[in-house]
């Protein structure tokens, strides 16, 4: 298991370095697929040596080679916790068709956090090639079921809309599409204890910001990460919360 395991980290490295590439172009509207890497600064192009995930920021101290502009530090934390997501994954479904699936879901969930945190949106570029991931996964797995995980999208768009449309200053249109791929992912009654868990760590979050003055009143608090966060714990652990907590769910 342990050599799985290291294989599992170093790839997670790898893919987290793509995702960064992601989170780099897709907001610019850049092309994932074209175009070597560069330094966004300078526009150099960046060497073999440049690109080692982790390491190359480390030895490079944080800094572009050519240029001397500070790297964001976002770069190896998200290769550092895609590594440690896939680990973790390893480590908890082993070689199977779920660990495929939730590999994938963590990646779409990342991508779509980090982005919400840095630019305040939930891209459409994001969210609608995962629809057709998720309703492919729903044909092909008993759980959810094609038709829970209809119903989770509809509950999602629903439960997220309705906000929406009340008080469209404080969430957007990204967030309800968000909340029907949520559904799609996790299924009925699942998406409850998605949003729920979102709702309540993002009012907890936003407390501790505002009592630390970190943010204002008036400062936007991106929900994206939140609503990400609820969906990975809910496709991990989320039959145990319904069955843990089923007055409400």
């Amino acid at each position: 298991m342990i050599p799985l395991l290291i294989t599992f980290v170093v790839l997670g490295l790898a893919v987290g370095s793509f995702l960064n590439v992601c989170i780099d172009r897709l907001p610019a509207g850049e092309s994932i697929v074209r175009g070597a890497s560069h330094c966004p600064h300078c526009r150099h192009l960046l060497a073999p040596k440049d690109l080692v995930p982790v390491f190359s920021y480390l030895w490079l101290r944080g800094k572009c080679r050519y240029c001397g502009v500070p790297i964001p530090l976002r770069v190896p934390l998200v290769e550092t916790a895609t590594a440690i997501l896939f680990g973790f994954l390893y480590w908890k479904f082993g070689l199977s068709v779920e660990l495929g699936i939730a590999l994938t879901y963590a990646s779409v969930l990342l991508v779509i956090s980090v982005i919400d945190l840095e630019h305040q949106l939930i891209l459409n570029v994001v969210v609608y090639p995962a629809f057709p991931v998720a309703l492919a996964i729903s044909l092909l797995s008993a759980d959810p079921s094609l038709l829970n995980a209809l119903l989770g999208m509809a509950v999602g768009i629903g439960l997220i809309g309705l906000p929406f449309l009340i008080y469209r200053q404080g969430m957007g249109m990204g967030d309800v599409k968000f909340g029907a791929l949520i559904g799609l992912m996790v299924g009925f009654p699942h998406i409850l204890a998605a949003l729920l868990l979102s709702v309540v760590s993002g009012g907890l979050i936003a407390g501790l910001l505002l009592l630390l003055r970190i943010k204002g009143r008036r400062d936007a608090i991106p929900f994206g990460p939140f609503m990400a966060a609820g969906t990975f714990v809910t496709l991990l652990w989320g039959q145990a919360i319904l069955d843990w907590y089923p007055p409400t769910l």
